[in-house]
């Protein structure tokens, strides 16, 4: 190659390294929207980083400048140049984009943390996470891209507020610990979101101010509105063998979900095929095995699928199954699931439970039976196979009524809750 050329290449490169460093810095010159969780990502199949990444997504897609900050993959080699700059908000990767349908307007950030060979309690507790978010990421490097964060992270929430920042808590479950009274009484605390009433009382109970908390329920990815007629028939062709109707479950394989009590509804409609979708290897792994225990050759265990190929999978079934045992968790428990059912247009057989009874009355659900009942669940299934035939196209009414529960309709709503002062400016 001559030399001019070596030049053109190494001007390029330049050129290119210069374009990468000047949007890094502006998008940390830029007042962001940001949505924090001390997790790794992405991870399959966890429920509150597909809440995250949507959050995030949501508020970008209303044109907000949004920013995802979560935990980078891979622990790292304890080095100046991690220290100096951890902070790289950048487009996120195709991983990411695909296993959450991210719409290409949000930004994420992972954070590095320090793999150490040390046994020093001193060094580990100086990089711990927790410590390093408080004490080093946030005063320094996140607070000046920060217009306002949302966490469900209280020690993020916490550390946002002594640095000025204002802050959106989200809380989804019981817990006992107080809350810091000099936290909650300040005026940066815009809000706590919940998506459960009984949640809402016991954060009163533990100190948070009734008129700060709001009640939202969880929204749904409109890539579950998209029809795939093609990917449903598919579906249908390679699941249904000897079997007329196709259910499905699309969630955790848990016990208290009621993936044990739909083993037993299998057992008594042989003439309808069961598809679960979720759970991890080892969880699939152990569900096979009490599958070939109770001889069910109707049920077939998916694991987990992305949100490419499950709204088929939704729109392919005849009816989508929604149990779930009584106990504890039913009184919280997020329908986050729920609205990705009823954006697919598919009836639905849901569990009447604490958390799901205030939809009775919309009319959107076929069939209500229930908990712990596999004799109930499965009279009610066969009424809606007789009631509500398969539509390739879906309910209508369904799809209309699930249009309230996107994400982008969940920011709005909060952020109508938020000082206009505190609010981020949308981008041009």
């Amino acid at each position: 190659m001559s030399k001019v050329g070596i030049m053109v290449q190494v001007g390029r490169a330049s050129e290119e390294t210069a374009n990468s460093k000047t949007l890094s810095t502006n998008l940390i010159m830029l007042k962001h929207y940001i949505f924090f969780t001390r997790n790794v990502m992405p991870q399959p199949g966890a429920a509150h980083l597909v809440h995250a990444a949507n959050s995030a997504d949501g508020m970008a897609n209303l044109g907000y400048p949004s920013l995802l900050i979560h935990l980078s993959k891979e622990p790292s080699a304890l080095n100046l140049t991690n220290l100096l700059r951890p902070f790289q908000p950048q487009a996120p990767s195709e991983e990411l984009i695909n296993l959450y349908n991210l719409r290409g307007k949000l930004k994420v950030a992972a954070l590095p943390t320090p793999k150490l060979k040390s046994t020093s309690k001193l060094l580990k507790k100086a990089t711990h996470p927790s410590t390093l978010i408080a004490k080093y990421y946030f005063p320094i490097h996140i607070r000046p891209a920060a217009q306002i964060v949302h966490s469900r992270d209280w020690n993020f929430v916490e550390s946002a507020i002594k640095c000025g920042v204002p802050a959106i808590y989200e809380h989804h479950h019981h817990e006992e610990k107080q809350f810091d009274p000099e936290i909650v009484q300040n005026p940066l605390l815009q809000v706590a979101v919940t998506v459960a009433d009984s949640v809402r009382e016991s954060m009163i109970q533990n100190g948070l101010p009734a008129d700060k908390i709001v009640k939202l329920h969880s929204g749904f990815n409109s890539v579950f509105l998209n029809r795939q007629p093609e990917q449903a028939a598919t579906w249908r062709k390679q699941l249904l063998t000897n079997e007329q109707y196709l259910v499905v479950y699309a969630g955790a394989l848990l016990p208290f979900k009621g993936v044990d009590l739909l083993l037993d509804v299998a057992q008594q409609l042989t003439h309808a095929h069961f598809a679960f979708a979720g759970g991890d290897e080892t969880q699939v792994t152990a569900y096979k095995q009490l599958a070939i225990e109770k001889q069910l050759r109707n049920v077939t265990f998916l694991g987990h699928l992305s949100h490419t190929s499950l709204p088929g999978l939704l729109q392919a079934a005849d009816v989508l199954a929604h149990p779930h045992c009584s106990g504890p968790a039913s009184t919280f428990t997020s329908p986050l699931k729920l609205f990705d059912y009823l954006a697919s247009g598919t009836p639905i057989v849901a569990t009447e439970i604490t958390s799901l009874v205030e939809f009775k009355s919309c009319n959107a659900i076929a069939g209500w039976c229930e908990p712990d009942n596999p004799d109930s669940f499965a009279r009610c299934i066969q009424q809606v196979l007789e009631t509500y035939p398969r539509k390739s196209e879906g309910y209508s009414h369904m799809i209309d009524y699930v249009q309230q529960f996107s994400w982008e309709n969940r920011a709005a709503k909060l952020l109508s809750y938020v000082k206009d002062s505190m609010r981020p400016v949308l981008l041009q």
